[in-house]
């Protein structure tokens, strides 16, 4: 199994429909006091921060693997992916630029090192229902999904890893919830 490496600079919104956009949820993500946290990076992939020229490509990546995320640790029982036009997956994705630009939760695109092709996604984004009170305390908690595509299922276990790794190393989280794979 291949190490995880940290390259370049510088990432869910999927607990409900609605971008978080509350001055809690925006106090949330920036009292984690990030800095150049680096890009996780493993043999087979790399992450690349969401933008929305990744449209058609994410658009075909998760809508092929609907059944395959859907049974994925973290997305289990949440009602996503559901179907949704490429037009809506382009505002999606300009919210999740948004949401990164403006620090209140950070989406990455994985990236096939060999063709560049999107082969899942990982989204990092304060619980819904962070409290005021950790926050008050300095209590920087992080809730992470991750997702590949079916036919790039054997790369799941090593993406759960390299990101858990890199959050670990790279990020100021003192309890990151992330679904844990076998």
């Amino acid at each position: 199994m291949s190490q995880p490496t940290v390259a370049g600079d510088e990432t869910e919104r999927y607990d409900s429909d609605v971008p978080l956009t509350s001055p809690d949820e925006r106090s949330a993500v920036r009292s984690w006091g990030l800095r150049g946290t680096g890009w996780a990076r493993a043999e087979q992939f790399r992450l690349e921060p969401l933008a929305p020229w990744h449209n058609a490509a994410d658009y075909a990546a998760w809508t092929a693997s609907m059944q395959h995320i859907q049974a994925t640790p973290g997305f289990v029982g949440t009602g996503w992916p559901c179907q949704m036009s490429l037009a809506d997956n382009l505002r999606d994705l300009e919210r999740h630029a948004q949401d990164f630009t403006e620090r209140r939760g950070f989406t990455y695109t994985v990236l096939s090192i060999a063709t560049s092709a999107v082969i899942g996604c990982v989204y990092i984004y304060p619980p819904r229902g962070d409290s005021p009170e950790n926050r008050n305390r300095g209590v920087r908690l992080a809730k992470v999904k991750s997702w590949v595509r079916a036919d790039c299922a054997a790369l799941d276990v090593v993406l759960y890893r390299t990101v858990l790794a890199w959050l670990e190393r790279g990020w100021p989280f003192d309890a990151i919830e992330y679904a844990p794979r076998d």
